[in-house]
């Protein structure tokens, strides 16, 4: 079978956008319709701006499905951008702050934004939505769940009760479906009603006066086996792939894994996850005769899963584009102008939630179909099967 691979192309005002993941097991009945539910999500959210109204995405499969199910050959999407203006747009006569324009036209030493901004643009996202709502389907055949959520928005966290939903979550004490159920009422895709007021409010004074805002959004996978991930190449560590795959993702500056960096704050004996009998109270992740008495390390240790609820949370920098614009240069010396606008969000926290989590799947799902092999879904649960009966023993 092939390695677990995937690969986008596409700009932002192009045709189309296309993605082709290699590695997914044949046997999968691949649900089309949730993965445009995927989409749907994504241009949600309570900040987004005009291109949302524009596009309507949907996937299109070209190759690597038959009646339905995934043959085990490269799978191939496809989604169409409405807005496919590419060859009528002007080329910017100055670089945007913030954006790749400038530093993209360093590196080509060509004076052409066009050129990099229609590639470094996060429309890119839609298409790793769609692959990774392929490779979560895999994922939640073998009963892991994914919830993305927003969990701090122009400096303003949700509540830190240690009952609250998001809390429980965190510890395997309450369901996806159950986070779910509450996400989907929000505005932000968030797990807590009581700060969506503040957070609505924020918005719409950024957007009043021509700024933009950021936020932290966080994933929770729960039903993971332990031991996915390795380090016999330290490139195998999950929490390097799942970094980088999430940093990969545009605006995004900064990933903590559990408690991330108030882990340095805290002592050794303060932070670490006891090791415990599956029959302990409050036990988390229990697997065979093991469990953890918490789970401060987010699932992850030594680079591989616990068994534990996994927890990674990003940070999202404020969208570059700014309605008022931000000082910068012409190019060509034609010394200081402000920068142009044509259209963005004021917040997209709540979509970027949407791709976290499809990045996050695509590294899980290539994690599992490492560590287990199988060229299709049936072979795949057989060899999980097995590896269980034995890690079960220990």
């Amino acid at each position: 079978m092939a390695g677990w691979k995937w690969s986008t192309a596409g700009e932002s005002h192009g045709s189309a956008l296309v993605g082709i993941l290699e590695g997914l097991p044949a046997g999968l009945e691949l649900d089309v319709a949730r993965i445009d539910m995927e989409l749907a999500r994504r241009q949600g959210g309570y900040g987004r701006g005009g291109r949302m109204r524009i596009e309507s995405d949907r996937v299109e499969v070209l190759a690597g499905l038959r009646a339905g199910r995934t043959l085990g050959s490269p799978l191939a999407l496809l989604v169409q951008n409405r807005d496919a203006t590419i060859e009528d747009l002007p080329v910017p006569g100055s670089p945007r702050p913030g954006h790749a324009d400038l530093t993209g036209c360093q590196r080509m030493a060509e004076a052409d934004p066009r050129a990099v901004l229609e590639r470094a643009s996060a429309r890119e996202t839609a298409m790793r939505v769609a692959l990774g709502g392929a490779a979560r389907q895999v994922l939640e055949s073998f009963g892991v769940r994914l919830v993305g959520h927003v969990v701090e928005l122009a400096g303003q966290p949700i509540a830190a009760e240690d009952q609250g939903l998001a809390a429980r979550l965190r510890v395997g004490q309450a369901t996806a479906d159950e986070a779910v159920a509450v996400r989907s009422g929000s505005d932000f895709n968030g797990l807590d009603p009581g700060v969506e007021d503040r957070w609505r409010a924020a918005v719409d004074e950024a957007k009043a006066e021509g700024d933009t805002l950021g936020g932290v959004f966080e994933v929770v996978v729960t039903g993971l086996v332990p031991g996915l991930g390795g380090v016999a190449d330290p490139r195998d560590r999950l929490t390097g792939r799942l970094a980088g795959a999430l940093l990969s993702i545009p605006a995004l500056k900064g990933v903590e894994v559990g408690l991330g960096f108030e882990a340095a704050r805290r002592r050794g004996s303060e932070l670490h996850d006891a090791i415990v009998p599956p029959v302990t109270e409050g036990a988390v992740g229990p697997f065979g005769s093991f469990a953890r008495a918490s789970n401060r390390s987010g699932g992850l240790e030594g680079g591989m899963t616990t068994g534990a609820p996994l927890v990674v949370r990003a940070a999202m920098k404020p969208i570059s584009t700014l309605r008022k614009g931000l000082d910068t240069v012409a190019f060509g010396g034609g010394g200081p102008v402000r920068s142009t606008y044509q259209r963005s969000d004021v917040c997209a926290v709540p979509a970027a939630s949407v791709v976290g989590e499809a990045v996050v799947a695509l590294e899980l799902c290539g994690a599992m179909v490492e560590a287990f092999g199988g060229a299709s879904m049936r072979l795949l649960a057989a060899n999980l099967r097995h590896w269980e009966e034995r890690a079960q023993d220990l």
